[in-house]
């Protein structure tokens, strides 16, 4: 049947339409309205406009996933707070057949990547995410987008840079980041506030998101002393009330945090010459829907 066709090489594709949305958007659920609506279009479609099904689906959901982007950013100007992605759960399974491959996805879904695009435009973002994590041609690009090819490799050259510009300059291994996450907790959570400036870098970044809809700091704090004083404010008596899980997160180990059985926050720490560099918490309640044990989504 027609209906099923349409709907199995959709479904073939869809674990990369939304990948480029979520890069596009930092956010599951604006990504999955994308992918939808995507799919709205995808079936309704004249079957003889369609020549490249893959390529059809990508133009409609970057425009799609454009437009979205550019109404988002008006309400970001007024967010509470700092702004964060939407945390989501990555596990890549046979959709990354190899280590460089994987190693590719994870990088460009890391919050601090994330955070990165932000500051770009919605083009140069789009480009970015088409080229640098999913490798398409500049000429495939060119036709998603509606511009020359030699414009598209200009806003890629300029994404780029400020990409490299803005993101962490270290490797780390993740067994290395899930040892210092465990530590992390272990010294939050007992109150050792010199074991936990043994894990910070002097100059360590805490950057919370709660959206104003729970508690959480309204400034990035910055310094080891403040960060850790912090931490162990708000860990006090946190492992009677708390479930914490560690997981993947945006390509790196993070911890789940549950209370009765639901997302409470998610963090994530970035490492540095065997330091923590950063930890990223994020609460807001809006934020936290991808991340539920019974919700496998991934990008």
């Amino acid at each position: 049947m027609v209906t099923d066709t349409l709907t199995d090489v959709f479904q073939e594709h869809r674990p990369m339409l939304h990948g480029v949305a979520y890069r596009m958007l930092g956010r599951a659920a604006d990504a999955e309205d994308v992918v939808q609506e995507a799919w709205l279009r995808w079936s309704a479609a004249d079957r003889d406009d369609v020549l490249a099904p893959r390529a059809y689906l990508v133009r409609i959901t970057t425009r799609l996933a454009l437009d979205r982007l550019r109404q988002v950013q008006a309400r970001r100007e007024s967010y509470v707070g700092p702004w964060l992605p939407e945390p989501v759960l990555t596990d890549y399974g046979p959709a990354a057949p190899d280590t460089a491959e994987q190693a590719m996805l994870a990088d460009s879904v890391s919050l601090a990547v994330l955070v990165v695009l932000e500051s770009l435009s919605p083009l140069e973002r789009a480009v970015f995410v088409l080229r640098e994590a999913f490798g398409f041609p500049y000429g495939e690009i060119a036709t998603a987008l509606d511009r020359s090819e030699a414009a598209v490799r200009q806003l890629a050259g300029r994404a780029r840079r400020h990409v490299d510009e803005g993101r962490p300059r270290y490797d780390v291994d993740p067994a290395e980041r899930r040892d210092l996450t465990e530590r992390f907790l272990a010294a939050a959570a007992g109150g050792d506030l010199d074991g936990l400036l043994a894990l910070l870098a002097p100059d360590v970044r805490l950057v919370g998101d709660s959206g104003g809809k729970s508690k959480a700091p309204l400034r990035v704090i910055d310094s080891a002393d403040k960060v850790g004083r912090f931490l162990l404010a708000v860990s006090q008596g946190a492992e009677s009330a708390f479930e914490f899980r560690f997981t993947e997160v945006n390509g790196g180990p993070g911890l789940l945090v549950l209370a009765e059985g639901k997302p409470d926050s998610v963090f994530q720490i970035e490492v540095r010459d065997g330091r923590i560099q950063c930890v990223y918490i994020v609460r807001n309640p809006d934020k936290l829907h991808a991340v539920a044990p019974d919700r496998p989504d991934s990008a």
